[in-house]
């Protein structure tokens, strides 16, 4: 499942939604080789302006995937969508070595990672209106009550992806937790800057080894297409 990091104050003019814990990287010695050796291929600064242009200066949209995950989908992807670029945000590292190494095994050469808070790096480093579509998929649902204030798909989080993505921009969304879609489909409502809701699952999304497990538990997945009107 992708982590992200409570609300809490920042110094930026939005506030920042953690929705993740970092813990013990427990990486492979295959995924530490893989950052070590192909970081500079493939890693962005997440401390400089992201400058899409320069970074896939021939593709037609760039895709922005906030928590990666152990990169599955991401890399898979990258690999089918060749005239797209994609930046996969994670905080992981194993998660981050794990994209890398499935990169670099299938040869993707339009696919980025930068290894930091998604809401802060996207806020801080990315150009207004630079986003063709944000991939959201399997946000930690935090199913306890006490912990939804960590969920990621709250309202400052549309403030900042509205900013950020091109006039008819995109937001896609995955989640198998039926009360977390629930509360996403309500969030969205109450935005009259998004158009769109829940969707049949997209042919082009990737079935990941995550998402197959969740289906053997009876998780039921539901999919979200949304569109900013401008």
């Amino acid at each position: 499942m992708a982590g992200f990091a409570t609300m809490e104050e920042t110094t930026g003019v939005l506030p920042t939604i953690r929705s993740y814990i970092k813990r013990g990287s427990r990486m492979t010695a295959a995924q530490e080789t893989a950052i070590n050796k192909y970081w500079n291929k493939y890693g962005l600064d997440p401390e400089k302006p992201i400058d899409l242009r320069a970074i896939f200066p021939d593709k037609k949209e760039v895709i922005v995937e906030i928590g990666s995950g152990m990169g599955e989908a991401t890399s898979r992807l990258a690999m089918t969508f060749a005239t797209s670029g994609y930046i996969a945000i994670e905080v992981h590292r194993a998660g981050i070595g794990a994209l890398i190494l499935r990169a670099e095994e299938l040869g993707a050469t339009n696919l980025r990672v930068i290894e930091a808070d998604a809401t802060v790096v996207i806020r801080d480093q990315f150009p207004d209106h630079s986003v063709d579509a944000f991939h959201i998929f399997f946000p930690d649902p935090w199913p306890k009550t006490k912990q939804r204030k960590r969920r990621i798909i709250q309202e400052p989080l549309l403030d900042l992806l509205a900013k950020k993505l091109k006039p008819s921009g995109r937001i896609c969304i995955a989640t198998d937790w039926l009360e977390y879609a629930k509360a996403i489909e309500k969030v969205f409502a109450n935005d009259s800057r998004f158009k769109g809701g829940i969707v049949s699952r997209p042919e082009w999304r990737p079935l990941t080894k995550f998402e197959s497990k969740g289906i053997t538990k009876n998780h039921e997945v539901t999919d979200f297409h949304y569109t900013i009107s401008r």
